[in-house]
């Protein structure tokens, strides 16, 4: 057989005479690695690592595939990682899953340091695998008892242990927001106990996931949803169902501890663990086992307090009947008291009243005799006085009728010269009429005057043709034309009352 580690000669450098270059098939070279690996490694062996991925079966008979990694820092301080791909065949993983969940309080997760024993396998064709034959406990337990102290360190360095603590619990604390999982058992023995309890609880649910990976963030997201309406909240109680001891892990996650331990709002737990405490039961403003322990001491601190503000009611009424009979007491003392001095000063009052009366008769006779001697004065006086303002008042009308005479002539020639100008203007106007008037008449060239039934006519066109009526209207007679005689004048267009001044010469007729 050829050697395994055959080299090729340097550059440039005459190959040995005797022994001829031989190259190996892969499948050959893979197969010495495992034969070498077979005989190096027979034995098992304990190993400390961290999980980095996993894949849990997913049904029965399915194997369980992990990723284990291990980082540290070597002498010269360089950081190494090794990593190498690890099996735990089915029936191995049925007994030892169980086990390990059970003393460990949580199952083989991402994240999670453990020992490992472990048999080197090696294929040519799938490379270098782990076979997981046995699981250490104990180590994971140890490891995690390292983290919660490393945990509960850190809370006590930021003060997030008793921060929770001085914040005052309210006496009655009634507005409750509840963080839990709707379907959760424990939530609903926690409702049944306020809902039988003689006291009326306003509870709010905020749900979020309470097992499981993906539960501290669920109870935080309800932690920041109660944040901006915590001043319509006494008191958040985050309480659980029940459930495996693996499922506890989860509380003593560093974030929602530290979430708990400075939220502004005292903070009740009832996580359901009678034996163990959870680092979050450590950060909040109290622990309780059992979400019924938690209905319990609501309704019992309301019942405390119901009692003693039952015996303060009792005390402030027996103490407000001694002070109402003491108050009698001295009601009816300060009563007696009253009356007396009243009596006493009705007395004064009467006696002050008589005298008054007495001193009143006296200054009003004083005052009528007074009041007749004025009075006499006066009737004295009041002739003289009468006649001194009737001459007064006369002198006045004297002068008021001066004043009024002028003022009428003043008027009275006024309206004359009015009048005059007004006569002016009507008879200007009717001259001004009588005029146009006569002129009309003058162009006119036919009169009718009726005449022993002859009638004066010209021919001419109706138009102008002018009668001399009556003012009746009757026809007007020649011997009746004489200067003075009011007379009809009748237009085609209108009628016109006048009066003659001379009348007309008759005409002899042309035979």
């Amino acid at each position: 057989m050829p050697p395994l580690y055959n080299r090729r000669p340097d550059s440039g450098l005459p190959a040995s005479p005797g022994r001829p270059l031989v190259a190996l098939p892969l499948g050959e070279l893979l197969t010495r690695v495992r034969q070498t690996l077979s005989e190096r490694f027979a034995e098992s062996y304990w190993v400390v690592a961290e999980i980095a991925d996993l894949t849990l079966p997913r049904y029965d008979g399915a194997h369980c595939y992990l990723v284990l990694t291990d980082q540290h820092t070597t002498g010269r301080g360089a950081e190494l990682k090794a990593q190498a791909r690890a099996t735990i065949w089915s029936q191995r993983y049925q007994q030892l899953a169980p086990v390990f969940a059970e003393q460990t309080g949580q199952e083989l997760q991402i994240g999670l340091k453990v020992m490992l024993r472990v048999q080197v396998k090696f294929h040519e064709q799938y490379g270098l695998s782990l076979d997981v034959v046995a699981l250490d406990p104990s180590y994971t337990v140890g490891d995690l008892a390292r983290q919660r102290r490393e945990t509960i360190r850190k809370l006590a360095e930021q003060d997030l242990l008793e921060r929770q603590q001085r914040l005052p619990l309210p006496l009655a604390p009634q507005r409750l927001a509840v963080i839990s999982s709707p379907t959760a058992a424990g939530l609903q023995d926690f409702m049944q106990q306020l809902r039988e309890a003689p006291y009326a609880f306003e509870v709010t649910l905020f749900a979020a996931s309470m097992q499981g990976q993906e539960a501290p963030a669920s109870i935080r997201a309800a932690l920041d949803a109660v944040r901006p309406q915590r001043q319509q909240f006494d008191v958040v109680v985050i309480i659980r169902g029940g459930g495996s001891k693996t499922d506890l892990l989860a509380f003593d996650d560093f974030g929602l501890a530290a979430a708990v331990g400075s939220f502004p709002l005292p903070v009740l737990t009832g996580i359901g663990h009678e034996r163990d405490e959870a680092v979050l039961d450590l950060t909040a403003h109290l622990s309780l086992k059992t979400p019924t322990a938690t209905a319990v001491f609501l309704i019992e601190r309301l019942a405390r307090l119901d009692a003693v503000l039952s015996g303060y009611a009792g005390r402030i009424r027996e103490l407000a009947q001694d002070h109402v009979r003491e108050q009698q007491r001295q009601l009816r003392r300060h009563a007696l008291t009253i009356r007396d001095a009243a009596q006493q000063q009705l007395r004064q009052h009467h006696t002050a009243l008589q005298q008054r009366t007495r001193q009143a008769a006296t200054v009003a006779r004083t005052e009528l005799r007074q009041q007749h001697r004025t009075l006499a004065r006066v009737r004295q006086r009041l002739p003289r006085a009468t006649a001194r303002a009737l001459a007064h008042q006369q002198l006045r009308l004297r002068l008021l009728g001066y004043r009024l005479a002028r003022r009428f002539r003043r008027l009275h020639r006024r309206r004359c010269e009015q009048l005059v100008h007004h006569r002016y203007h009507v008879q200007l106007a009717a001259e001004r009429l009588l005029h146009r008037a006569e002129l009309r008449l003058a162009r006119a060239t036919v009169y009718r005057v009726a005449a022993a039934g002859v009638e004066e006519t010209a021919t001419v066109t109706p138009s102008h043709t002018v009668e001399l009526l009556r003012p009746s209207g009757a026809p007007l007679l020649p011997e009746e034309l004489s200067a003075g005689a009011a007379v009809l004048l009748r237009l085609p267009s209108a009628e016109w009352y006048a009066r003659l001044t001379a009348p007309r010469p008759t005409q002899q007729p042309e035979k």
